[in-house]
């Protein structure tokens, strides 16, 4: 489709090309309208026993699923003050809840269909004593 320009078209064209105004950015209103805010949630799991850890991060994962959040930070702590140098059945370098949950959300069918990926944290964010789960979009 070859339309000759319209005399309005051509005086449009020279005011614009003669104008020392700068030029609107359109990209800039696109892209400020696709940049998403991450929906982060936080969990602490310090004090709580293996099975109450894990009821709770069921309960969690499935909230948090259905309420669109992207990313959970689990705070499990090291387990520096837990009592496993009581237990020789126990290995006290390992943190239970550090270990032990990610391996309940592996296992556990229901929560890890909702589940992109774990990983490892920040140090901002708790280090060696948290870990990330990144929940699927609904």
């Amino acid at each position: 489709m070859n339309k000759k320009p319209t005399p309005d078209d051509l005086i449009a064209w020279e005011k614009f090309i003669s104008s020392k105004e700068p030029v609107e950015n359109k990209d800039f209103y696109i892209d400020r309208k696709n940049n998403i805010v991450q929906k982060v949630k936080k969990i602490d799991l310090h004090g709580c026993s293996l099975d109450e850890a894990n009821k709770k991060i069921k309960i969690l994962i499935n909230k948090y699923f259905e309420e669109g959040v992207q990313k959970i930070i689990v705070i499990t702590g090291k387990g520096l003050r837990s009592k496993t140098i009581q237990n020789p059945y126990i290995s006290k370098d390992l943190s239970i809840l550090k270990n032990s949950v990610p391996e309940y959300i592996k296992n556990n069918r229901d929560i890890k269909n909702k589940i992109k990926k774990i990983s490892k944290a920040e140090i901002k964010d708790g280090g060696e004593g948290a870990f990330y789960i990144f929940l699927k979009n609904l």
